[in-house]
Order: C-alpha cells, then structure tokens, then sequence
C-alpha cells in the first residue's frame, strides 16, 4: 500500500515537473519573441544605416516617394525590408560626421541641453529629498503631496504655464526655458525623498550620537547609500530629456538652438540614408548610459531599505 502510494506520488510529482517545465517554455517562447519585435526596429536602423543611398531607394523608395504635386504615391508592391546590406558602405556616416555639420551641430545641442539639467536636477533633488526626510510635519507633507501632484501631470498640460513664465522672465527662446523647468523637476524629488525615507533612523541616530552635524549625515551617510538611486534617477532623467521634442518646439523659436530629436523628424524624404544614420548615432549615448548604470539601476529599483554589510 505504502509503495503504490509512493508510486502514484511520485507520477504526480513528475506530471507537475513536465507542466511547470512546459510552462517555462512557453514563457520563454513568448518573451523571446516580444524581444525580437522590440529589437527589430533598433537593428533594421543600424544595418540600414551601412547600405547605400541608392540600395536604400531601391528598398524604401516606393515609402518616401512623393507624385509632382507633393502628394504620396500608391504602394503597389511590398516593402524589401532588409538586414544586411548587399555592399556594406559609410558613406552615411562619412556625410553626417565630416561632410555636413549640421547634424553634429545638433547632436551638441542636445549635449548642452541635457547635461546640466541631469547635473543640477540631482543637486536640487538631493537636498530637498533629505530636507523631506529629516524634517516631517503638516506643511511639508502637504508640499511633498504638491510635489506628487505635479509629477502624475503629462508635461502637456505644464507646458502653457511654462511658456507664460518663460515669457514673463525674458527667457523664451534660449535655453533657459528648457534649463530651469528641468532642474526644477518634480521626478527626482519624489523618488529620491521615498529612497531615502527607507534608510534606518538608527543609522542617523547613532551619527548624531558621534556629533555628525546635518551636513555630515547628509554627505557621509545618505549620499552614499542613495548611490544606487541616484544612479538609476540620472539614467531615468537622461533618457526622458534626451528625446524631448515638445519643448524645444514650443520653448526655443530659433532652429539652430534645437535638439537631434526635434531635427530627426525634419529630415526630407531625399536624406532617408542620413536618417538612418542620424539615428544610430542618437542612439548611442543612452545605450551606453543605460549598460554603465543597469547595475546601479536594478539596485535603485530593488533596494528595499536594508544596509550592505
């Protein structure tokens, strides 16, 4: 009785094996195959960007193709949707780096944008985070709820407010219409403040025990525990204002002044090559900031407010 028993136990448990691995097959077929429609877009970009100007007419042209009126022109055939160029060439590249600087010229733009306003909305973030962390009452937990308030708005329904102050303090049209409301940004605030209201009073205590003054444990003990959200909030503001395009539009009426992103979508349909290439390059500093920082990212993401020993 006993071994039958065992027996059909042990069935049981090899039937729940077979599911649970059926399962995570298909689990894995899924996942695998949402990764591959993501990607695809990213890799037809970058290997279209090493063919030709004419193989990328003869694939696409039909797309860009325009009739003598300016209107678009019927698609009879499929698009030749290729990932590898018959010939791989640079001449894209060689265009967009050396021959025309126009794109350089804005790919800089965006640089001078974004920087200072990651840079400096960390520094104002900090300090507010740790004033709302070591400082509680009425008022500031109802300034805080202001600051929620404003950061589950869409940035369109700020932007008329922005362009009236902008207006008021003469800065339309420079970047200081994109730098302030940047730096000002309420994300930062309210993710920093909830990261470090998880870091134990004890902690803070004990330094205050030792004689550390507000500085101290602000700089010695609540910067270097918030390194892993900090990272991850700079990666999160660098990526959102990077494809801004809302705000140079409405904000900066001057061309010359606009980013990448807002220039991307203005390339004419005699450039497609270029736009390919534009692309690629756009994208490579926030690949690269997204792999220097994915360790410090899942560790802001993760932490759940216990110290490493």
């Amino acid at each position: 009785m006993k071994k039958e028993t065992q027996r059909t136990g042990n069935r049981n448990a090899g039937r729940r094996r077979r599911r649970h691995a059926i399962r995570m097959v298909a689990a894995t077929l899924v996942a695998a195959g949402f990764a591959v429609l993501f990607l695809m877009p990213i890799v037809l970009t970058i290997t279209n960007s090493f063919m030709s100007a004419s193989e990328i007419s003869a694939n696409y042209g039909q797309v860009f193709s325009t009739t003598d009126s300016g209107g678009k022109t019927f698609i009879a055939e499929r698009v030749n949707l290729k990932f590898i160029p018959d010939m791989v060439s640079f001449s894209q590249y060689w265009t967009v780096l050396l021959k025309s600087p126009d794109y350089l010229f804005k790919f800089w733009n965006s640089v001078i944008l974004v920087v200072p306003i990651v840079v400096f909305q960390l520094l104002v973030a900090a300090g507010a985070a740790y004033g709302f962390t070591r400082y509680r009452g009425r008022l500031k937990e109802m300034i805080f709820f202001l600051y929620i308030i404003l950061m589950l708005m869409p940035y369109q329904v700020t932007l008329v407010p922005n362009y009236l102050v902008s207006d008021w303090l003469n800065i339309l049209d420079t970047r200081w219409a994109i730098w302030l409301p940047g730096v000002f940004s309420p994300f930062a605030v309210f993710l920093l403040t909830k990261y470090m209201r998880r870091i134990p009073t004890g902690v803070i205590e004990a330094a205050q025990i030792d004689g550390a003054g507000e500085w101290q444990i602000f700089r010695c003990i609540c910067m270097p525990l918030c390194k892993g959200a900090i990272c991850s909030v700079a990666i999160l503001i660098f990526i959102d204002y990077w494809n801004m395009v809302e705000q140079p539009l409405i904000l900066m009426g001057d061309a010359d002044m606009h980013p990448l992103s807002v220039f991307l979508s203005k390339i004419n349909e005699g450039e497609v090559g270029l736009a390919f290439a534009v692309a690629t390059i756009y994208m490579v500093p926030p690949l690269l900031v997204f792999l220097y920082g994915e360790d410090y990212l899942v560790e802001g993401i993760t932490y759940q407010g216990g110290i490493k020993g």
